[in-house]
């Protein structure tokens, strides 16, 4: 391979190693080891992913609206197809993403908005969402992102996803797509007003 491509050892190693650690090849030792192209599962792909929006958003290219745009033209007619497809279990494990904002502390109410996401996505019956949504979520939500803002926020968190609910529970694929559009705009406009942008 060297020879091939014109590189030294140390440098198809580093290479290896590299796609290695990124759990893109499996290297096994033997008679019959060598590097082989390895089959990430969709976690791993969308921790890869969300490294990269990461890094994007450290960026002054890429800011945190850009991010929630974007959120907003996939997640809200993902709402929709969730309405189609969800099974009445996508419902439970829905309600129990709910959260009280006036007895929940802040990163039980955080880890269950990130919890009611992710799982309006697996309710599209589409793992694409998910794999995309979970990095563009982790990317755009964060505690540095939602620290401060007042309690009032939550509480409307808290309406919106229970309406949402609602509109899943009635199978009304319109209802659920204005529904999550209308709550990622009040996200996006509390955000941006909270961060001075």
């Amino acid at each position: 391979m060297c020879v091939k491509i014109g590189v030294s050892r140390s440098t198809v190693r580093e290479a290896l190693r590299l796609l290695a650690s990124q759990h893109l090849i499996v290297t096994t030792r033997g008679v019959t080891g060598g590097s082989f192209v390895a089959h990430p599962d969709a976690g791993q792909l969308a921790d890869g992913l969300s490294a990269g929006f990461a890094l994007l958003t450290s960026s002054a290219e890429v800011g945190l609206g850009d991010l929630l745009e974007l959120r907003r033209v996939l997640e809200a007619p993902a709402a929709g197809l969730a309405a189609i497809r969800r099974t009445d279990e996508h419902i439970t494990e829905l309600r129990g993403a709910l959260f009280d904002p006036r007895i929940d502390d802040f990163d039980t109410m955080l880890a269950a908005h990130a919890a009611f996401h992710r799982l309006l996505a697996k309710a599209t019956g589409n793992p694409l969402f998910e794999l995309v949504g979970r990095p563009l979520y982790q990317a755009s939500y964060g505690e540095e992102v939602f620290a401060g803002l007042p309690p009032e926020y939550w509480s409307r968190i808290d309406a919106d996803h229970r309406e949402l609910l609602e509109r899943l529970i009635e199978r009304d694929a319109e209802g659920a797509t204005r529904m999550a559009a209308r709550h990622l705009d009040y996200i996006a406009l509390t955000v941006s007003t909270q961060s001075g942008g």
